[in-house]
């Protein structure tokens, strides 16, 4: 977006002082003390066939890590965390633990407060990463087979650690300029401040075979037919590029973005400071895009910022803790409302207009006749996003618009095997992408060693 532009509809950077921009983007949670988390592991009971690691997508041994940071051994800990979630540093920033492992927690049946298990992870793995001192894991010997990992998000990152763990050569495909996928460019910033992203994919390069080539995008640099005549298996790790459409008319209009690149422009930037945003901000959606993008265009110093989601709160798959993180910071959330029209003066957006809507008999979503207008010089759209089948060709099968595969990760075609997001049944949360990663590599290695 040009500045001239910009300005001329309401939206511009540099909206607060130099010095509040690193207030605001600083780490949204502080880590857990030493202290702190040696009394909150005691407060863990050690649960024999523990709940909270069954509801754990990769199976950490939860009670055993917790165990060690009890004991102080925090590289230890540390360990029995990146051996079962080599990502496990980021899902301790950014996991739903208040749904899946904390959620489980035996204590909530007596004290209704879990132990903080997602605190106590991100201290282990910070502890780890600030003095790593030796490799915890060592390669096996080379075996001589090469896999092409296409994709570097979570997914793709847990596979090509767990083949070259094993021995396999992997090259790594990514169409962006840096690893990471969304750990990179679609998360909040004050969810992985310091860095923390890079840190991450830097550490787990370091076990070896692993060969990087970025900006290359899989349908235009690179294609599977090309990549299976190259390689003993394929591994595909796409993501969702993406973005699902209003529903409503879409003027090219200043102001009217998708949130996951305004969030992306956030993550990249050099200086905070240059981000525009603008004064009043609409975010339709009701996940953790949209509250990532609507908590950022506060922080950015926005005055008005409303998320606006079709149904109620219950409905939003940002978790309840998400929802009143927005609050907290600022953002009013709209239930019951969907977009209808977008209005627009001079090229710029000026609003949206909304229709009330209710739920019928059997839940389906129906406008009830009423309406209503929210000013706004900035929408951005976080409704969700979809798997794009043109980039991997015809040849794979798709089960509800994306790749369908069994409980390994295989799909249709012979020696091709996929997972993250772009994986069909999936629940769109890194920590399941990084088990899809997993259980693939383990998967691609039983077959090669079969062949």
């Amino acid at each position: 977006m040009e500045p001239t532009a910009s300005r001329a509809c309401g939206v511009h950077a540099a909206r607060l002082n130099l010095a509040d921009y690193a207030v605001n983007f600083g780490d949204a949670h502080p880590p857990l003390t030493r202290a702190q988390a040696l009394i909150e592991a005691e407060r863990c009971y050690y649960c024999h066939d523990a709940p909270c690691a069954t509801a754990c997508p990769t199976g950490i041994d939860i009670p055993s890590f917790i165990h060690r940071i009890a004991q102080g051994n925090e590289r230890g800990a540390a360990r029995a965390i990146l051996e079962a979630n080599p990502l496990g540093g980021m899902c301790a920033r950014v996991c739903p633990t208040e749904v899946l492992c904390e959620q489980a927690c035996v204590r909530n049946a007596n004290e209704d407060k879990p132990v903080e298990i997602g605190a106590l992870q991100r201290h282990a793995t910070d502890a780890y990463f600030a003095a790593p001192g030796a490799p915890l894991f060592t390669r096996a010997a080379p075996t001589g087979r090469r896999v092409a990992v296409v994709g570097a998000g979570p997914a793709g990152l847990a596979c090509a650690h767990g083949l070259a763990l094993r021995g396999h050569d992997v090259v790594l495909f990514e169409a962006r300029p840096k690893l990471g996928g969304l750990n990179e460019y679609g998360l909040a910033s004050y969810k992985t401040a310091g860095g923390f992203a890079q840190k991450e994919v830097a550490w787990l390069l370091s076990v070896g075979g692993i060969e990087v080539r970025c900006q290359q995008q899989l349908g235009r640099d690179i294609t599977v037919d090309g990549l299976l005549e190259a390689y003993d298996a394929v591994f595909l790790g796409l993501g969702l590029a993406g973005v699902n459409a209003l529903g409503i008319a879409e003027p090219q209009a200043a102001g009217l973005r998708n949130a996951v690149d305004f969030i992306a422009d956030i993550r990249q930037a050099a200086d905070l400071s240059a981000v525009p945003v603008g004064r009043r901000v609409v975010v339709i959606g009701g996940g953790m895009t949209a509250v990532d993008a609507a908590v950022q265009a506060r922080k950015l110093g926005a005055e008005e910022v409303s998320i606006v989601y079709r149904r109620g709160a219950e409905s939003m798959s940002a978790s309840q803790v998400e929802q009143r993180w927005a609050q907290t910071n600022g953002v009013a959330l709209r239930h019951w409302a969907a977009p209808k029209e977008l209005l627009c003066e001079a090229g710029a957006v000026r609003g949206m207009r909304f229709a009330a809507t209710a739920a019928a008999e059997g839940g389906r979503l129906v406008e009830t006749g009423e309406s209503f207008t929210l000013e706004a010089d900035m929408v951005l759209k976080a409704i969700g996003q979809s798997y794009l089948p043109a980039y991997a060709g015809p040849s794979i099968a798709l089960q509800a618009g994306r790749i369908a595969t069994d409980e390994e990760g295989r799909t249709s075609v012979p020696r091709v095997w996929a997972g993250g997001d772009c994986r069909a049944g999936g629940r769109d949360l890194t920590v399941e992408a990084v088990e899809h990663g997993k259980v693939a590599a383990a998967s691609i290695h039983a077959a090669l060693q079969a062949g």
